[in-house]
């Protein structure tokens, strides 16, 4: 066996999941969700995380098929992990009945990375709970040729959910809902890697 074989990923291999980190706004929610995500997936060992912290990134929302140097840096701390990635889970906040220019940027400034690899979403807001964030951001992974799961994650009035250590009050349901959507992401990423070791996608 050569070394290109051996390096080829088995049913035992774990997923590469990347965990978007969508929101950027000062004094942001976001680290609190993403703190009790990645606890739930850290008790997985199908998967392996990277975290994808868009208030750590900048990338302009003007496109450019030749960037400059500052964005290419940018993109260089965010596309190999994209690429790298079987899967991914989106935490996203809603905004004004729709989630961050800063999620919609990276998206955009990205094509082949997303293709034919499923995307979850943990979701929080006020009393819709990110829910229409995640329905519009269903619509834009279907035009990047990635596979949405059909369970989510979301907080509604989602300050109201966890104590001033960041810890969930009561946690038995979100952490139930985390291990659906994990396992149907999981169930998709398995298949469409082992589709895509046996024939290019049609993209």
């Amino acid at each position: 066996m050569d070394s290109a074989d051996s390096a080829q990923p088995t049913a035992a291999t774990p997923l590469r999941l990347a965990v978007v980190v969508a929101s950027n706004r000062e004094g942001r929610f976001g680290p609190v969700i993403a703190d009790w995500f990645l606890g739930q997936a850290a008790q997985r060992d199908d998967f392996t995380v990277d975290v994808v912290d868009l208030a750590e990134i900048d990338l302009p929302t003007s496109l450019s098929y030749q960037p400059s140097a500052t964005v290419r840096a940018e993109l260089a701390k965010v596309t190999p992990v994209l690429a790298a990635a079987d899967a991914f889970v989106v935490l996203t906040p809603e905004y004004n009945h729709s989630f961050p220019a800063s999620l919609k940027s990276l998206i955009d400034w990205h094509y082949s990375e997303w293709q034919a690899k499923p995307v979850g979403f943990v979701s929080y807001g006020g009393m819709a709970g990110g829910l229409r964030a995640v329905e519009q951001l269903r619509q834009v992974y279907a035009e990047m040729h990635a596979v949405t799961v059909r369970d989510t994650v979301s907080f509604h009035n989602a300050h109201g959910h966890f104590d001033e250590s960041g810890r969930h009050k009561d946690p038995t349901g979100p952490d139930a809902a985390a291990k659906s959507m994990l396992d149907q992401v999981a169930w998709w990423a398995r298949a469409l890697r082992d589709a895509k070791s046996t024939r290019p996608y049609a993209a």
